[in-house]
């Protein structure tokens, strides 16, 4: 098949099929005579599996890692499982930071809300942020 036949397949662009081949997560496939891609019926399987691994939040290159050791006629599930294990720890620090920075961005508009005006003379750019807000808020008994 074509590339654009691919692509209707597989739910994505030529685009991302060429990027994919230039990435090498999806080898080259054959050529026609006339120098057209030829794929295979597998491409579509790879690039299913492809768009799978990214929704669980891998990169390309821990997808390519996963397709070299399959290609090779390994099994790669050892090695997908601590990748997995790997992003999930990403991922639960990555919210940890979130819930840290959501309570700061809260503090601050907390800050903002009650308005310091005295603060607006002493401040180089802007008060609210140049304040530290559980300063005001300790001396508001808060």
């Amino acid at each position: 098949m074509k590339i654009g036949e691919l692509a209707a397949a597989s739910g994505t662009t030529a685009k991302t099929i060429r990027f994919y081949e230039q990435s090498g997560v999806l080898p080259e496939p054959t050529r026609t005579s006339s120098g057209y891609r030829d794929y295979g019926p597998e491409f579509v399987d790879r690039l299913g599996f492809i768009r799978r691994a990214q929704a669980a939040g891998l990169t390309l290159r821990e997808v390519g890692q996963i397709l070299a050791i399959s290609d090779r006629g390994d099994t790669p599930c050892g090695h997908v499982r601590q990748v997995l294990a790997d992003r999930l720890d990403q991922v639960r620090a990555q919210i940890a930071e979130l819930v840290t920075l959501e309570t700061h961005l809260d503090a601050l508009l907390t800050h903002a809300q009650r308005g310091v005006p005295t603060e607006h003379d002493n401040a180089t750019v802007c008060w609210i942020l140049e304040a530290d807000p559980a300063d005001h808020s300790r001396a508001a008994g808060g």
